[in-house]
This record gives structure tokens, sequence and C-alpha cells, in this order.
């Protein structure tokens, strides 16, 4: 029986504006932000298809939620994914700012 096991890492990118999610050292994902003054804004979720159906985006997103919140920011989840994540998961510590839906 073969291994399959990889190991992923989550790491902040400031240079690049967005938590990435690392397989075995390949980017597998990322997830954008944008930084305001007491605010990060979540605008982009994505997983590279040869890495999908692994929980990788679930993984990037709690540990990238988590260090939001540690950094003391509202979080503002204008990502779909990362707003559906919000609903459906505790972050300890989180402040939320919902975005206002334009076109309701």
């Amino acid at each position: 029986m073969t291994d399959t096991t990889a190991t992923s890492v989550v790491t902040r990118n400031d240079e690049l504006s967005r938590y990435e999610i690392r397989t075995d050292g390949t980017l597998a994902g990322f997830a954008e932000f944008d930084r305001r003054p007491g605010e990060i804004r979540f605008t982009h979720t994505e997983v590279d298809p040869a890495f999908q159906g692994q929980g990788l985006a679930g993984r990037l997103a709690a540990d990238a939620l988590a260090d939001a919140a540690a950094s003391g920011d509202v979080i503002v989840p204008f990502c779909p994914y990362i707003a559906k994540y919000l609903q459906t998961h505790e972050i300890d510590g989180a402040k939320i700012r919902w975005p206002e839906r334009r076109g309701a």
C-alpha cells in the first residue's frame, strides 16, 4: 500500500495580499485579502483543480480566518466561499462585518 498522506501548510503572503496553502511545497490554493485600517476584506478563494476534493479549501479558510481573528481586525467576507465558511463554522474571537448586498 502506498502512503498518499500529503503535508499541507497555510501561510500569509503579505506581499501578494493572500493566504496560501501548499501541499508538499506546491501551491495548491489561496485566499486573497485586502487590508484596510481595522479590517481585512476577503475577496477571492481558489484551489487548483489538481488539489480539489482533499478538504484544502476548508483548511485554508479555517487557518486564514483564525489568523485574521487573532489580529483583532474585523473580517469582511466579500468572497462567497469565505462567507459560507463563516456561516457554518465558529471562528474564536472573530469580529465579522457582513458586506451590504448590492441589487438586493
